[in-house]
């Protein structure tokens, strides 16, 4: 009877383990998480700091006896170190697991600065429940809460804290606000509205330093010192990793795959935001943090650990941002590509930027602010690699024809025909 070990229990394991257990009925699956609580998503809890849901509204399945239903054997402890050549892995509550297939679906974890203070009482990162718990004891209305990063997760953690009531400040390192996802423009239109919204940003700045205490007192490498009854660490987060040195399996940014998710370890396979996937559409192995990203991934990966052949697409590159009301996106190469043609639009006066990038007659990225109308466009040429043939030109002189040019160029193939959908809303 083959043993399925999978490494990690949010939204990839899960997923994983369920579609090992619909195609393998009698296969062994364990399925191996390091938090408390049931298998939840991160991405729910800026929901649960809202006040939208409860904790059991993060939980990824309802019922208390989803897995054992399964035949799908729990066990809380976390990953030492794996043996690729022996099939075995060491946990740290001095079990060890033997495999004959395995998936590496140990997402990510906060990178911690090396600022004196981080150790204060009152700092705390956003990642868990756990870090939930804390961060909604002392983010009462009226507290002042600084926030380091303001990266994608930093935005909606930002989100979840105004929701609150807080006086809010927000420290990032970068010239503007979402620097990895934003180009200039429009990452200047985001601070600007949370500006207005009554948040202070300090861009291009750095915390040296925080002194504990009631309040904690952080000093800013521009001289000035904010004061604060709690401070967020949301200074981004790298693959989760560490374990798997001198493993045998490879691992570059993330764990190592080909496009069935498998890493150079036969049967060892890997998804979510730990993997380091091949992206057919640039032709590059990309780890893309994104949970629609970790779903096909764990998809595709579970189908080949029980020997049907699956291969992965692409790597969505997207992500669409809700900054205290203000809708931005970036989807696939939205800083360009070399040789490629540019093209951009902005009207700050109503809060709008579109920002395309073309390869050819291919729109191979773009960023938009405030133009919520071409999502599901933006990303059905993106995401297609759709020639656009004279329509190219007609978008370099009007961006704003996406819609049009959508409909000649896409539908013609019979691609995306759920983008098209948007114009009948």
């Amino acid at each position: 009877m083959t043993h399925h070990v999978i490494l990690g229990a949010g939204p990839a394991g899960v997923i994983a383990a369920e579609t090992i257990r619909k195609h393998a009925p009698a296969d062994r699956i364990t399925l191996v998480g390091d938090e408390a609580e049931p298998p939840y998503s991160r991405m729910a809890i800026p929901y649960l700091l809202i006040g939208n849901i409860d904790e059991r509204g993060t939980y990824l399945r309802k019922t208390g006896t989803h897995f054992a239903d399964l035949g799908i054997t729990q066990v809380k402890a976390r990953a030492l170190s794996v043996d690729a050549a022996a099939r075995t892995v060491a946990l740290d509550n001095g079990q060890t697991l033997g495999f004959d297939r395995m998936l590496i679906a140990t997402g990510s974890h906060p990178v911690r600065p090396p600022i004196p203070g981080m150790d204060s009482a009152g700092v705390h990162p956003c990642w868990t429940l756990e870090d939930a718990r804390a961060i909604m004891k002392l983010a009462q209305p009226g507290a002042r809460v600084l926030q380091m990063g303001a990266g994608f997760i930093g935005c909606i953690i930002m989100e979840a804290l105004a929701a609150r009531g807080v006086t809010l400040s927000v420290v990032e390192m970068g010239d503007r606000m979402v620097p990895r996802m934003m180009g200039p423009t429009a990452g200047g239109m985001i601070r600007d509205w949370c500006e207005k919204k009554g948040v202070r940003v300090f861009t291009g700045t750095k915390v040296e330093a925080i002194e504990p205490g009631s309040p904690l007192k952080v000093r800013l490498s521009g001289g000035q010192t904010v004061e604060a009854d709690l401070v967020i660490s949301a200074t981004g987060v790298r693959p989760a990793i560490g374990f798997l040195k001198d493993s045998g399996v490879t691992c570059l940014q993330g764990v190592l795959t080909d496009e069935h998710l498998q890493t150079n370890v036969p049967g060892i396979y890997a998804a979510g935001d730990c993997a380091e996937a091949f992206d057919k559409v640039s032709g590059q192995t990309i780890v893309s943090a994104i949970q629609p990203n970790a779903a096909e991934q764990a998809r595709v990966a579970a189908l080949n650990m029980v020997g049907q052949t699956a291969t992965l697409k692409g790597v969505t590159q997207i992500n669409v941002l809700d900054t205290l009301g203000m809708i931005s996106t970036s989807f696939g190469n939205w800083q360009g590509v070399p040789g490629g043609e540019h093209v951009e639009l902005t009207d700050k006066a109503s809060g709008r930027h579109l920002s395309l990038q073309f390869q050819g007659d291919v729109l191979v990225g773009c960023n938009s602010v405030g133009w919520t109308e071409h999502v599901g466009v933006m990303r059905g040429l993106v995401e297609g690699q759709v020639r656009l043939g004279e329509w190219k030109d007609t978008l370099m002189h009007d961006p704003t024809r996406l819609m049009d040019a959508y409909l000649a160029s896409a539908q013609g193939l019979g691609q995306w025909s759920g983008a098209a959908d948007e114009r009948r809303r």
